[in-house]
């Protein structure tokens, strides 16, 4: 039987190497070797558009104008985001605004201060 980890995405047990990659022939998912290694507790990595990690309680700063949706309100460029929270799903980043509110960001459209 192979020592190769199953699919982080559905589960099936095929997985197979692709030069530096594991691939799942099921779901067509593929990840690195070595992201396998490093999340074995499951706990998923969140990680700005640096690739630096994100804890809670970090300061970020917006690299992109954002539109928030429903409203003619923008998040500018450089708009500093103090005491973050991640949360699951796709927008990662629980916060508070000034002027805006609260609000969920996406952490490929922030940088770690």
């Amino acid at each position: 039987m192979s020592d190769l980890p199953s699919c982080p995405e559905c589960g099936s047990e095929y997985t197979y190497e692709d030069r530096d990659l594991l691939v799942c022939p099921s779901c067509g998912h593929e990840w690195s070797k070595s992201a396998s290694d490093e999340e074995p507790s499951g706990e998923p990595v969140i990680k700005d558009a640096n690739g630096n990690e994100l804890k809670d309680g970090d300061t970020v700063t917006v690299i992109k104008d954002l539109k928030v949706k429903g409203s003619s309100l923008v998040v500018k460029v450089g708009t500093k985001v103090k005491n973050i929270r991640l949360v699951d799903g796709d927008h990662d980043i629980d916060c508070k605004i000034d002027g805006i509110g609260a609000m969920q960001l996406k952490s490929e459209y922030v940088k770690k201060v």
